[in-house]
């Protein structure tokens, strides 16, 4: 059973990140996995020098994106937002039986925290994961992809970012990226 969780994750390899796919007319974008291992790195080196909780950050980052290995990556807008977490939920929960009971409540309690973003941690996931998206958009365009249509990502990064420490870092990528 736990080797079907593990085929679930080694998934996320082939699940492409659409947002790119869809606005850049990418042909071979970043995947889910790539993201979310860019995500951890960040998440660790945060963590520590903020002093929050690493062990919970790096099981919430490698955990808020796997549901995508079943449903797929939806960007903002595609379908309501009600829906997406309706579907993230139900295949994340189906992800979870391949997991002994003990494991399986400690990651829904991961999840769940993520999913309700009212504690430390997933506040810091949540901005943490607009970091990364505005680090790949500038990525994207130092690559010759067009400013005006990563704007977008920029915009939604600087909005949704509130963390003096990613500020500062987020106003790093934009200046001398």
């Amino acid at each position: 059973m736990i080797l079907d969780f593990f085929k679930t994750a080694v998934n996320l390899k082939k699940i492409q990140r659409k947002g790119w796919k869809d606005k850049l007319s990418i042909s071979n974008p970043e995947s889910v996995a790539d993201h979310s291992y860019s995500m951890a790195i960040m998440g660790m080196i945060i963590s520590d020098l903020e002093n929050y909780d690493t062990e919970k950050i790096i099981k919430m980052i490698l955990l808020h994106d796997l549901a995508e290995s079943e449903i797929g990556d939806y960007t903002t807008g595609q379908i309501p937002l009600e829906k997406k977490n309706d579907l993230e939920n139900k295949a994340f929960l189906k992800i979870l039986e391949n997991l002994p009971d003990l494991i399986k409540s400690k990651y829904l309690g991961i999840w769940n925290e993520y999913q309700e973003n009212n504690s430390q941690e997933s506040k810091i996931v949540h901005q943490l994961d607009r970091l990364e998206m505005a680090l790949q958009a500038k990525t994207y365009e130092n690559e010759g992809h067009s400013k005006e249509k990563l704007e977008s990502f920029f915009e939604s990064a600087k909005n949704e970012i509130s963390h003096p420490k990613l500020k500062e870092l987020f106003r790093n990528i934009m200046e001398n990226t």
